[in-house]
């Protein structure tokens, strides 16, 4: 289980969440889908960006996504979203 550390609003609104204060919205579960439906779209977004490497290691990168049947920027953008969570 991960431990988050919460600030004083979020500290707040699980103590009332604790003691039952909170009331679910109106059509909760249209509600839920579409702000799943905003986070998504939000996170899906890629950002170019420009970076420094040798040739040499860009050639082993590229020789590893041609043996995986990857693009190699496809192949770095997963390395980098695996090393990032």
């Amino acid at each position: 289980m991960k431990y988050y550390e919460l600030d004083e609003y979020e500290e707040e609104i699980l103590r009332a969440y604790e003691k039952g204060k909170l009331k679910s919205v109106p059509n909760a579960k249209r509600e839920i889908s579409r702000y799943q439906a905003y986070a998504k779209t939000t996170l899906d977004k890629t950002k170019n960006i420009n970076i420094r490497i040798s040739e040499r290691d860009l050639l082993k990168v590229k020789a590893l996504a041609l043996k995986k049947g990857l693009p190699y920027q496809t192949l770095i953008s997963s390395i980098v979203h695996q090393h990032s969570e």
